[in-house]
């Protein structure tokens, strides 16, 4: 690069190309689509669209985020995935109609999420795979409604519980995080590393292929757990609750009759 020269300025967005690229979802709600424009910084022009339920600025190289994204009240559904972004403003908070988030394959750690997040109520997808994390927030435990939580690809070691048991909890998606291996930390396995994919849905919900892989991975889970040798059970000894009396006269029998088989016939 030249010197003196900045970096790409990418694709300018002018409020007209913003209104041009609002599409209606199949459900009937507006949706601001600018995912793979080449867009370098958040146009701010979108601002005066802020009426919009759906805003797609995906697949671009948006390194910030403003404050000013407070303003978009109405917003059900933000994609962000695979962009630059390395820090998230504290007014995201503020978006309490949000119910999916998509902050995938970006610049993001563990410092750069804010606890803000944790007013966003209604949220019920939050995908924050592909980042630089090491630490879930424990705050996001107060994301009551969430079903669904990615933290894949990241650098965590562990699940805070206040994650992992949300109560509306359906998938959590953990894979390729450097977890503890099963040597060092059995009990870390058992509780956490399970975890990393978790579906809970009914039967109906599963097209035929994928009904007979679980299926199958159940019988042969049921069939490992019936192959493990099973607890040793103490001895049961009838005759022995007043050991100083009902074993002494057993004891005698038991002397009498091997007198009996020792004597000569």
């Amino acid at each position: 690069m030249a010197k003196g020269r900045k970096g790409p300025k990418g694709k300018k967005i002018t409020l007209k190309i913003a209104k041009n690229c609002i599409k209606i979802t199949f459900d009937g709600r507006r949706r601001l689509d600018l995912s793979k424009m080449g867009i370098t910084t958040f146009p701010k022009c979108i601002l005066k669209l802020n009426d919009v339920d759906e805003l797609d600025l995906s697949r671009n190289m948006i390194k910030k985020i403003p404050e000013s994204i407070s303003k978009f009240q109405n917003l059900r559904w933000l994609d962000l995935h695979s962009n630059l972004i390395d820090k998230l403003p504290d007014s995201i908070g503020q978006l309490e109609t949000l119910h999916y988030l998509n902050l995938c394959n970006n610049k993001l750690t563990s410092n750069s999420l804010p606890l803000e997040l944790r007013d966003l109520k209604n949220l019920r997808t939050l995908n924050l795979g592909l980042n630089h994390i090491d630490n879930i927030p424990t705050t996001l435990g107060a994301l009551k409604e969430l079903h669904e939580v990615g933290v894949f690809d990241n650098l965590l070691t562990s699940i805070p519980n206040s994650i992992a048991k949300l109560p509306k909890l359906k998938k959590l998606n953990a894979k390729r995080n450097p977890f503890p291996k099963e040597e060092d930390d059995t009990a870390f396995i058992d509780s956490i590393k399970r975890l990393e994919n978790l579906y809970l849905v009914e039967e109906k919900d599963l097209c035929a292929p994928c009904l007979r892989k679980c299926q199958d991975a159940r019988d042969k889970l049921n069939k490992i757990k019936s192959m493990a040798p099973a607890q040793a059970r103490k001895p049961n000894f009838a005759n022995l609750i007043n050991p100083n009396s009902t074993a002494k006269d057993s004891q005698d029998e038991w002397r009498f009759l091997q007198t009996l088989l020792d004597s000569p016939s």
